[in-house]
């Protein structure tokens, strides 16, 4: 006897194996047990999400001679065994990929003019319907409107933008969701059980992460793996049969980025692709790994956003914040663009070493986001020491002559100026907290807040002064006084905007500042402007 597919052999018979649907099923099976069948219902989703399992299971139920309580089908009467064999008269399934013309729907509506031989609907499911030409559609909407009693349509599409609004007002629509990793997981143990197949939780739970939501998707890698490995299933073996590697590569991948070492990137893809990977698959799952960390690090942490293992979510904790948001897009990209390449050129992975390289020499490239690593990586560098910063030298000045008399000339006294009260104290004490307030942020911003002061701009507003233009232009990018104000506001409990400025000629440290209370307490009567 021939071999059958696993995802066919377990294919869901009744509305309780359809697994991850729960909200649809429940509305289905409602409709059913009340006698409340629409004429024409829209199934629509990504792959292996049971658009058509759940379909032929509603043909079924509607047609059941001795239908369940909850509306399920017994699938042991006569017009049961007959659809599930799939010689039934009554129930029609239409591939519109290969049937899309009008000619292929005028045959439909010739034949529901016609009650059904046997059952009480004559039940058409056309799979993939958004194939369908324009003049198909435009065939199928009196049909579709007002079809007789006893027939019953289920259109199924992967693409429903595809399909036009007159079509979709005419149905049900039901959207069926990507299913969860764990409903997958336990589903693959359950047929593993019935299989006689020993798997790691490990194995089948990257099997389930792997198929992105679709259970025949998940399925399928069970039955290849189970295929090469027999009825004992490991996550080495999964990994072996389906050309991949684990998560703990891309976190040597990702150490290499940040230490910047092109050799070792390239060594890490090279030993994984002798070893049997496939370069266009290394770059899709290394596309992933990198899509977790940047939503884990754009969403402050939330891990409800990611489908990830408990180990796999304490690497990418780990690896937060060694990576900007801006540099980790700059891959994703890179490695997207080097994917697209490769397929056309038929595998080749010249393409992948590329970006690989890429990857640790922003300085190959000259759009915004390369010239965006590069600065990063040199602030980086700057606060670990490993690249010298030595002040400007000032000018020498050219001595004065000696004054006729040996007298010691004063130094110039630098007259204080007014400011209200409120912006006095406030200024007062973010100047006394300055350096404990930069000591809590990240290094890179450390170091481009260097040797900078603050002076008062109006009320609840503070000047980052820096030395000259080049460290204004850093310091003062959004992120970097987004961050200051939030340390700010923890520190002080008060709210305060920040802007960045150069100082001006002659300007090399903060101003004095008196309040306008105290000018008036030394000086009665004179207005103080």
């Amino acid at each position: 006897m021939a071999y059958t597919a696993l995802y066919r052999k377990w294919r869901p018979e009744t509305f309780d194996e359809v697994k991850g649907q729960d909200a649809l099923v429940e509305t289905l099976r409602a409709q059913v047990r009340t006698g409340r069948v629409a004429h024409a219902y829209l199934f629509s989703g990504t792959r292996g999400t049971g658009k058509t399992s759940l379909a032929k299971i509603l043909a079924r139920a509607v047609n059941c001679e001795n239908p369940g309580e909850d509306g399920s089908p017994c699938n042991t009467c006569a017009s049961c065994r007959a659809i599930l064999a799939g010689n039934a008269m009554n129930v029609i399934e239409i591939d519109a990929a290969s049937n899309n013309g009008v000619d292929n729907v005028r045959e439909i509506r010739d034949e529901v003019k016609y009650p059904p031989a046997e059952g009480r609907f004559r039940v058409y499911i056309i799979d993939e319907v958004h194939m369908l030409s324009q003049g198909a559609f435009n065939a199928l909407l009196k049909t579709l409107e007002e079809p007789p009693s006893y027939v019953l349509f289920i259109l199924a599409t992967t693409e429903i933008q595809k399909i036009p609004a007159t079509v979709i007002s005419r149905c049900q629509r039901y959207d069926f969701a990507r299913i969860s990793a764990q409903t997958i997981e336990a589903r693959l143990a359950e047929l593993c059980a019935r299989e006689g197949i020993t798997a790691e939780p490990k194995a089948l739970n990257y099997l389930a992460r792997k198929a992105d939501g679709g259970m025949r998707d998940a399925i399928s890698l069970l039955d290849q793996c189970a295929a090469a490995s027999g009825t004992n299933l490991t996550l080495e073996d999964a990994l072996k049969a389906l050309g991949a590697v684990d998560f703990e590569t891309y976190e040597s991948v990702l150490d290499a980025m940040d230490a910047m070492d092109a050799g070792e990137l390239l060594g890490i893809m090279n030993r994984k692709i002798a070893a049997g990977s496939d370069a266009v698959r290394f770059a899709e799952d290394l596309m992933g790994y990198l899509r977790n960390l940047l939503l884990f690090k754009a969403s402050g942490g939330r891990e409800d956003l990611l489908d990830v293992s408990a180990a796999e979510l304490s690497g990418l904790r780990a690896r937060e914040e060694r990576f900007s948001e801006d540099r980790l897009i700059r891959a994703i990209r890179l490695l997207a663009e080097a994917r697209a390449e490769m397929r056309q050129a038929g595998g080749s992975r010249t393409a992948l070493e590329v970006a690989m390289i890429r990857l640790v020499r922003p300085e190959m490239q000259e759009d915004l986001e390369a010239l965006k690593a590069r600065v990063e990586e040199l602030e980086r560098q700057i606060a670990e020491g490993a690249v010298p910063v030595r002040a400007a030298e000032a000018p020498a000045e050219k001595p004065e002559p000696a004054p006729d008399k040996k007298v010691k000339k004063p130094e110039p006294r630098q007259e204080a100026k007014p400011l209200p009260a409120a912006q006095a104290s406030d200024l007062e004490t973010v100047r006394g907290g300055w350096k404990d307030l930069l000591a809590g942020l990240p290094a890179s911003y450390r170091s481009a807040l260097r040797s900078t002061w603050v002076e008062p701009a109006g009320v609840g507003g503070l000047k980052v002064v820096f030395p000259d233009a080049n460290r204004a232009s850093i310091g003062g990018r959004p992120a970097v006084l987004e961050a200051l104000a939030d340390a700010a506001r923890e520190a002080f409990h008060k709210e305060f905007y920040f802007k960045a400025e150069a100082a001006a000629e002659g300007e090399t440290g903060p101003a004095r500042y008196v309040s306008e209370e105290e000018l008036r307490g030394l000086f009665p009567g004179v207005e103080i402007e």
